[in-house]
This record gives C-alpha cells, structure tokens and sequence, in this order.
C-alpha cells in the first residue's frame, strides 16, 4: 500500500480523537476534517484542512451534504494499482487519501429518547459517514479504515513500527468491521422506520 500520507478524520465519538491526530500528524499525515471534528482538532493545536477548501465546495444543506464529492470518494475508491484510476485522479486533481476515520450519527441514542419526533430521527441518518466508511472498506486495499477508537493504538504501532504503513491484514479486519457497523445501523434505521408513523 505504502506510507499514508493523506487522512480524513470526521467523528461523533471524539475521545482520544485529538492524541491519534497529533501521533498521525508526527508521522507526516495530512489531516482533512468536518465541522466539529476539524474545531476540536484544531484546538488541540494540530494542523487541519477543511474538506470544502480541499472540494472546493461548501459545506450545504444544513451539512447535509460535506462530503458527498469526487474528491472525496475518488480519492478513496481510486485503486493505485490500476493506471487508468491514476490517470483519472491525476487528470481531476483527485488525491489518494489513505486513510478515513469516521465513527457515525448516534441514531440508536436518538431514537431511544423519550418524545423523539420522525423528523428528530430522520436528520440523525447519516448519509456521508456510511457512504465513506463503505468507498475505504471496499478499497482495503489501498485505504486504512477506522470506525472504533480501539483501533487507534495498534494503527499507530504498525504505523510506527514501518515509517508509515499499515498491512493488508489489518486493512482487511479494520474493513469487516466497517461492513458490520453499516449493517448494523441500517438494520436499526429499518427496525424504528417499521414501527414509526407520519
């Protein structure tokens, strides 16, 4: 796979959010972010991008829509072994990004509240996170996916231990977990959507 270079951070679960950053940063990773993520980044003195200056494309629709770009998913889906997919991100200006973190909307936590409307309970769907999550576990190959912050440490010490990299074992556990999680919240989005009423 080679060195990470490039890695997009966007969490609701923020804890040890700021140590991982700094440690990736130490190792010479460029970090992109979101709204709050990219705020408490920031304020643990850590250099961040926003995603829009990276898109070029504002954050819209009530953030909505943040990260739903080529630039995004491109980066992320682009396999580095197919030259075609390099010509093309090299073409679009698209960047590799080799790594994405992103823990999701808690919507189980939304809809478990007492009074929660359908609408409350519509807005707390995430459509980025799973959408990123799922372009990095099907291009484990080339992308080092976390969704747990329990991964951080041993991303790290593999990190550290190969100036950079992360093995296809890892990539590959890291990406089953992923498809897990969307399942998971899918599965739970479908179960309250059966019992809910307009």
């Amino acid at each position: 796979m080679g060195k990470i270079e490039r890695a997009i951070i966007s969490v609701t679960d923020k804890s040890g959010i700021v140590d991982f950053a700094k440690s990736l940063s130490r190792l010479g990773v460029k970090i992109f972010s979101t709204g709050g993520t990219a705020r408490t980044i920031r304020e643990g003195g850590i250099s961040v991008t926003d995603i829009s200056d990276y898109t070029g494309f504002p954050e819209i629709m009530d953030g909505r829509v943040k990260t739903l770009h080529p630039m995004v998913h491109g980066g992320l889906l682009g396999r580095r072994d197919n030259p075609e997919h390099v010509r093309t991100m090299n073409e679009h200006g698209i960047k590799a990004i080799d790594m994405l973190v992103v823990n999701l909307y808690q919507f189980e936590k939304t809809v478990a509240e007492k009074g929660v409307t359908l609408d409350e309970a519509i807005e707390n769907i995430d459509i980025g996170g799973p959408s990123m999550l799922r372009s990095s576990a099907k291009n484990f190959k080339d992308v080092t996916v976390i969704v747990d912050p329990d991964d951080y440490k041993k991303v790290l010490e593999e990190m550290e231990a190969s100036g950079g990299e992360t093995t296809l074992d890892t990539r590959f556990q890291l990406a089953k977990k992923v498809f897990k999680l969307t399942h998971n919240y899918d599965g739970a989005i479908s179960r309250y959507l059966e019992k809910a009423e307009l």
